[in-house]
């Protein structure tokens, strides 16, 4: 059960593609949060967002069709784009174990080009896993509409899909919050939904985690949800749990949930009973046939806003696949 050197970080090549102009905010995102263990790639159809982009790997898509001017939110000219440079982003994708793809759905490149990128990763024999948002309502119907007919193309091509609904984010943020704010948190989450996977594959620790665990939860899984919750004070873990299975940001009731992933993250002063009574918690809130992965409890100063949580706080991203 105990490994002490668990390396599994440095035999399985992780690289998370962000596809469009949301998705590659949200690699920037990644990148400047120091997320270890994953090589970044950023396409796009507009050559002037893309010079934008800190990505190792920068691939432009398109460039025949749209002249490098964007897609002009069709998606349509996102799917030709990707069709257009299949043979790059394979490139680009190939020797990977596992694939992240994120973009922000409604727009043209990223959700016509997040199903053409998502088969070609499946074609080359990665794990493949989509981690998208769903456009803001104030956006306008047509880019929701958009956004639904992508979000099910895409499905289609993953192995397991988290949709976070941005228009969920309303009730989390403050009244005074701005529209480049709220952005930015929900560049945030999506940076949360794979920290959260990442972390339980690369990170060395006391619980051995196979590669393998999360493959047989990930693969083939279909919709999954994810919740986050932080908690501090002396009853930090019991609330942490509790806030994470009835996260806002949770689209659906995670009591199906078939197989499930989580982690803690704490001060170095996480007692084992505390962790105890968050596993339970969110245990008892999935199936209770489901299929747990926990991966080890990662002492840190949990730093999302210093002036707000303390050094006692408790994190915990909990990951629920649902039924395909």
């Amino acid at each position: 059960m105990f490994n002490l050197n668990n390396k599994v970080g440095e035999f399985i090549e992780i690289k998370v593609i962000g596809i469009g102009g949301g998705g590659g905010n949200a690699v920037n995102r990644m990148i400047d949060a120091k997320l270890q263990g994953v090589n970044y790639i950023s396409a796009n159809t507009d050559a002037q967002v893309l010079a934008f982009s800190n990505a190792e790997q920068k691939i432009q898509i398109g460039s025949r069709i749209t002249k490098g001017l964007g897609s002009g939110s069709d998606p349509e000219i996102g799917r030709k784009a990707a069709e257009e440079d299949k043979d790059r982003i394979a490139k680009a994708l190939k020797g990977a174990d596992m694939v992240f793809i994120t973009a922000g759905m409604g727009g043209g490149t990223g959700t016509g080009g997040a199903p053409i990128v998502a088969r070609i990763s499946k074609d080359l024999g990665a794990l493949t896993v989509g981690v998208v948002t769903k456009p803001f309502s104030f956006e306008g119907h047509k880019r929701m509409e958009q956004a639904e007919e992508g979000i099910k193309l895409l499905k289609e091509c993953v192995d397991t899909l988290i949709v976070i609904p941005n228009d969920r984010l309303l009730q989390i943020v403050e009244e005074n919050t701005s529209v480049l704010d709220a952005f930015k948190i929900a560049d945030e989450v999506l940076l949360h939904g794979i920290q959260g996977i990442t972390e339980i594959v690369v990170e060395p620790g006391l619980i051995n985690v196979d590669f393998a665990d999360v493959k047989m939860i990930i693969k083939n899984a279909g919709t999954a949800i994810m919740g986050l919750g932080i908690a501090s004070g002396e009853n930090r873990a019991v609330e942490a749990a509790q806030r994470a299975v009835n996260s806002p940001i949770l689209n659906t009731k995670i009591d199906g949930a078939k197989g499930l992933l989580f982690n803690i993250s704490g001060s170095s002063n996480l007692t084992l009973h505390e962790v105890n009574r968050a596993a339970e918690i969110i245990s008892k809130a999935a199936n209770p046939e489901a299929n747990i992965i926990f991966g080890e409890p990662k002492f840190e100063e949990i730093d999302f806003d210093k002036d707000k949580i303390s050094y006692n706080d408790l994190d915990i991203p909990t990951f629920l696949r649902e039924k395909k």
